[in-house]
């Protein structure tokens, strides 16, 4: 296996489980602010990036196209709605329920797969789908609502992928031109914070370096992802999408004491559970499949 693949994919939902403490640290800001300075800086840091890497022709070239345009320009939309939830559930104490989404997540995926692209479930992903489904309605019974903002990330994420199945693109430039569709919402956002004197962007020091860093935050780790994803078996990428929310969920509980019950826990045991017959099953596919290449 490659190693530097291996390191850069793992770095990549390192950063992501991590994300919590920073955005926690920006919790002076609303999350509206947060979500607007995010997308302003990224669209800035990626298209130097495009520069630097001689590659503004093809992100130009992309914009010309109608079609990826507005595939392109909708996932913005989507993931934009992702950011703002996660960013909002953070820093509102909801860690955990936002962990349990990216658990969900790849089973939300599967199942798209089967809506959108007519893919077909062998018994075992079933079960993985089944024991995620026994999980949630575990969590909404006992824990006493529904756990949406596990659901809207994870249904969320899952649409983005969708989106983006539909005209693959370097990551570089497909998340540029998804910046840019949200990007004079959040400029025209930033614009009346400003004149209102409600933004805090410039009320220290320590939030205007937070608030700028949010690009570079944001493309790194997709960054870190695209190159490493390309160089490991996608066995061993669905097996580290896990350490995301692992990290989240360890912080929410361990460091922001957030509340852990006893229906959370027999509740994520069916979604680890789950994530567990995933995994497993994406090894035993690869090993299937080595057998016949040798």
């Amino acid at each position: 296996m490659n190693k530097s693949g291996f390191i850069a994919t793992l770095s990549a939902y390192v950063i992501w489980g991590l994300l919590p403490i920073y955005w926690k640290l920006l919790a002076t800001v609303s999350s509206e602010e947060i979500l607007a300075h995010r997308i302003v800086w990224s669209f800035i840091f990626l298209l130097l990036l495009l520069s630097l890497q001689k590659a503004l022709p093809k992100f130009t070239g992309a914009l010309k196209n109608p079609f990826t345009r507005r595939l392109f320009f909708l996932n913005g939309l989507i993931i934009s709605m992702n950011w703002f939830i996660y960013i909002w559930a953070v820093n509102h104490n909801f860690i955990v329920e936002a962990s349990l989404g990216y658990y969900i997540n790849p089973i939300v995926s599967i199942v798209f797969g089967v809506f959108f692209f007519r893919e077909k479930l062998s018994r075992i992903e079933w079960l993985a789908i089944l024991l995620a489904t026994i999980g949630v309605l575990i969590l909404t019974i006992g824990y006493g609502k529904f756990p949406w903002i596990s659901l809207a990330l994870a249904f969320s994420f899952g649409f983005y992928g969708v989106v983006k199945k539909q005209r693959p693109l370097e990551s570089t430039v497909s998340l540029t031109i998804e910046t840019l569709a949200p990007l004079p919402i959040a400029i025209l956002f930033l614009g009346y914070m400003g004149i209102s004197g409600q933004e805090t962007f410039t009320s220290s020091p320590f939030v205007m370096i937070g608030l700028f860093l949010t690009g570079i935050i944001t493309a790194v780790p997709l960054l870190l992802f695209g190159f490493g994803a390309q160089r490991i078996p996608f066995t061993v990428v669905g097996f580290l999408q896990f350490v995301a929310p692992t990290l989240s969920l360890a912080i929410g509980v361990l460091l922001y004491d957030e509340p852990f019950t006893r229906t959370h826990l027999i509740a994520f045991t069916f979604i680890w559970s789950a994530a567990l017959v995933f995994t497993l099953n994406g090894l035993l596919i690869r090993k299937k499949q080595l057998r016949k290449v040798a």
